[in-house]
C-alpha cells in the first residue's frame, strides 16, 4: 500500500527505469502532429519534410501549417469538439501511424478557460484514447519545467523525480498537469506504448511568442520587491531539435529539456531590455489581477510566484539517456529573443514615423 501511495503522489514513478536510446525504426514512418499550427508542430513538419526516416507527416490542426510539403497531409481536427476521439482513431488507424507528437497545448494563459480545459485536459484524452485504439507504436507529448512550481523549498535543480507542484488554482498550469497525468498512465510500464514527454524551460527565440517572451518584451515590467530568482531558458532550435531526437529515436521517460546556465531575473530583465517595476506582492497582485482582469497585461498573478521563487530543472538526464545537448545557452537564447525583438520594436517604430 505504501508504494502504490507513492505512486499517486509522484505519477513519474509508475515509470520503468529508462535505458539507454535506441534507434527508433530502420524502415521510414509515419508521424502525426498534433497541434501542428503551434511554433512546434510547424518547425517539426519542415524538419521532417526533409528527413529521410519520415516517409509520411499527418498534420493534425483546424489549420493547414505552412511549412507542409509533399510528405505532409493535413487533416482538419479541432480537439475541442464534439466526437473528435473517432475522427482521431480513424485518421491515424488508415495512415498506419508510427508515431505521434501531441503539441497542442497552450503556450500563454487565455481567459477562455472552458475552451482551454477542454483543448488540453480533455482533448489529451482524447488524443491517447485514439492511439491506444489504433495502435499507434510511440506517443512524445510535450510539457513544461514550470510545472513543478516556483517554492521557496525548491532544491536549486529540480529532477524528474521531483513532483509537479505548480499553483493548481492557475487553470493554465493545472490543465497541463492534468494532460501529463494522463499521459503517465496512458504509458504505464507492461502495456507495449512507448511514451516520452519532454519537459522545456521557457522557450525563447527570434519566432516563438509565449507565456515568457510577452513578459520580456514590455519596457517595463513588475518584479516582486526582494525577490531576484534564477530563471532559465531553452533556445527555440534546441526545442525543436529535442522533439527531433524523440522522434527519431526510442527513450521511454520524462526528460527536462534546459539549456545550460541560468539567469538572475534581474540579468534576464536588462538583457531584454526591460526595467522592473518591484512591488511588494500584495500590491503586485493587485496591480496585475486588474489588468489581467482587464485584458491590459499579458500575465495572471499567478505568474508572480515565478518572479519570486526558484524554479530551475536539471538536464543531465536527458544529455545522459535522450543524448539531448543545447548548443545555445540560457543567456544566448533569451539575447537572440530581444535582438529580435528590438528589430520588430524599430520596424514598428519606422512605420509610424511620417
Amino acid at each position: 500500500m505504501p508504494a502504490e501511495k507513492n505512486n499517486r503522489d509522484n505519477p513519474t514513478a509508475s515509470l520503468a527505469p529508462v535505458r539507454r536510446i535506441t534507434t527508433a525504426h530502420a524502415q521510414p514512418r509515419v508521424v502525426a502532429i498534433t497541434g501542428a499550427q503551434s511554433f512546434l508542430g510547424r518547425n517539426l513538419i519542415g524538419l521532417f519534410e526533409e528527413s529521410r526516416r519520415i516517409a509520411r507527416v499527418i498534420s493534425l490542426d483546424t489549420h493547414s501549417p505552412p511549412t507542409s510539403g509533399e510528405k505532409t497531409r493535413h487533416y482538419d481536427v479541432d480537439l475541442t469538439r464534439d466526437g473528435v476521439e473517432e475522427v482521431l482513431f480513424e485518421t491515424l488507424q488508415s495512415e498506419r501511424v508510427d508515431t505521434l507528437v501531441h503539441a497542442a497545448f497552450l503556450q500563454a494563459p487565455t481567459h477562455s478557460l472552458s475552451w482551454a480545459h477542454e483543448l488540453e485536459s480533455v482533448g489529451t484524452m482524447h488524443v491517447l484514447n485514439a492511439c491506444r485504439r489504433a495502435q499507434v507504436r510511440k506517443v512524445v507529448m510535450w510539457s513544461q519545467t514550470l510545472l513543478y512550481g516556483a517554492s521557496p523549498t525548491n532544491p536549486n535543480f529540480l529532477s524528474e523525480a521531483h513532483p509537479l507542484r505548480p499553483n493548481l488554482l492557475d487553470p493554465y498550469c493545472a490543465d497541463k498537469v492534468a494532460a501529463e497525468n494522463e499521459a503517465l498512465h496512458y504509458g504505464r510500464p507492461g502495456r507495449g506504448r512507448l511514451l516520452t514527454i519532454l519537459r522545456t524551460a521557457p522557450i525563447l527565440g527570434p519566432t516563438v511568442d509565449n507565456y515568457h517572451t510577452r513578459y520580456f518584451k514590455h519596457r517595463f515590467v513588475p518584479s516582486v520587491m526582494g525577490f531576484d530568482p534564477l530563471w532559465q531558458f531553452l533556445h527555440e532550435a534546441d526545442a525543436v531539435a529535442a522533439f527531433k531526437l524523440a522522434v527519431d529515436r526510442d527513450a521511454p521517460g520524462v526528460f527536462n529539456i534546459v539549456a545550460d546556465g541560468v539567469l538572475p531575473l534581474s540579468t534576464a530583465l536588462k538583457l531584454s531590455g526591460s526595467s522592473r517595476v518591484p512591488l511588494p506582492r500584495t500590491a503586485a497582485e493587485l496591480a496585475v489581477g486588474m489588468l489581467w482582469a482587464a485584458r491590459g497585461i499579458d500575465i495572471p498573478t499567478y505568474f508572480l510566484d515565478y518572479l519570486q521563487y526558484l524554479c530551475v530543472a536539471d538536464g543531465s538526464k536527458a544529455k545522459k539517456v535522450l543524448g539531448f545537448t543545447p548548443v545555445h545557452t540560457s543567456r544566448e537564447a533569451l539575447i537572440d529573443f530581444a535582438n529580435a525583438q528590438h528589430l520588430r520594436d524599430a520596424s514598428l517604430l519606422a512605420e509610424a514615423t511620417p
